[in-house]
């Protein structure tokens, strides 16, 4: 046909498969031009070689088709953008993540173990603003950076790092009750925000050293010290943010302070 191109001229032109070009055409993502009654055979427009590339790019990034349908045929250019940014952002989160387990397998790989200074302190009372509670465990961060953004807004003056303190059961269940703070010794009331005393408290404390993705091997490595040194866990996690985001956008100069709540332990609590 004049001015048409066969499955396998549109293939050529286009790179993708024959098989895949069949499989656009059934599932209405690339329809042909027009298709041959008597035949079969599917012939292509010209000016569908833009199109079919365009599906092609957003395939290769692993772009759902009902996703790149919806971009392909919406008129609405804000929204096309707005499918585009929505999928650009899933790609970098799940770089991110690659990102992470990468570096933590790095660690972990290492021929020579893993290995931290641990220090046994006994904390001081302290009055803090904070903000606790149920949480699952895929919603952590975006739990933890909304909570610590309220008492920002809320705190005036800070009398130290902000920290967490995070259930067991975040871990070994799923969901457990955290709690962020800032130090201060105002009794501030505001939306979730409540006054709350930290009790002294015995910790094994152990610092990470630089960005988050590969903490859990620094977990790892105090809960091998709290098992071999005759200790039993007496209440959640904290962390203190002794250096953080909200100091320098450089990671590699955070510092995270991670302690067990502890005590001696008996054979039989063991």
């Amino acid at each position: 046909m004049n001015g048409l191109l066969t499955i396998g001229e549109f293939s050529r032109i286009t790179h993708l498969s024959v098989k895949t070009l069949r499989r656009y055409h059934e599932s209405g993502l690339l329809e042909p031009a027009t298709v041959d009654g008597f035949s079969g055979y599917r012939y292509y427009a010209t000016d569908q070689v833009a199109t079919a590339q365009i599906i092609s790019r957003f395939r290769s990034m692993q772009m759902p088709e009902r996703e790149v349908r919806a971009i392909i045929s919406t008129p609405d250019s804000d929204a096309r953008a707005q499918l585009i940014t929505e999928h650009l952002t899933r790609l970098e989160r799940r770089l991110d993540d690659t990102r992470s387990a990468v570096t933590a397998l790095r660690r972990l790989l290492d021929p020579t173990p893993p290995t931290i200074e641990v220090r046994r302190i006994l904390t001081e009372p302290c009055s803090v603003a904070a903000i606790s509670a149920m949480v699952d465990a895929p919603d952590v961060l975006e739990w933890y950076s909304l909570a610590m953004a309220e008492i920002d807004a809320a705190v005036g003056r800070s009398d130290g790092p902000p920290g967490g303190m995070y259930d067991n059961e975040l871990f070994t269940e799923g969901r457990g009750v955290m709690t962020v703070y800032v130090p201060t010794a105002d009794m501030l009331f505001s939306n979730r925000i409540r006054p709350m005393t930290l009790p002294p408290t015995e910790f094994a404390v152990t610092v990470h050293h630089g960005p988050h993705d590969d903490i859990d091997v620094t977990y790892g490595a105090l809960g091998v010290y709290v098992e071999t040194n005759g200790l039993a866990i007496a209440g959640p996690v904290r962390e203190v943010y002794a250096v953080g985001p909200r100091d320098t956008e450089n990671s590699t100069l955070w510092r995270t302070e991670i302690g067990w709540q502890v005590f001696a332990a008996s054979p039989t609590t063991r």
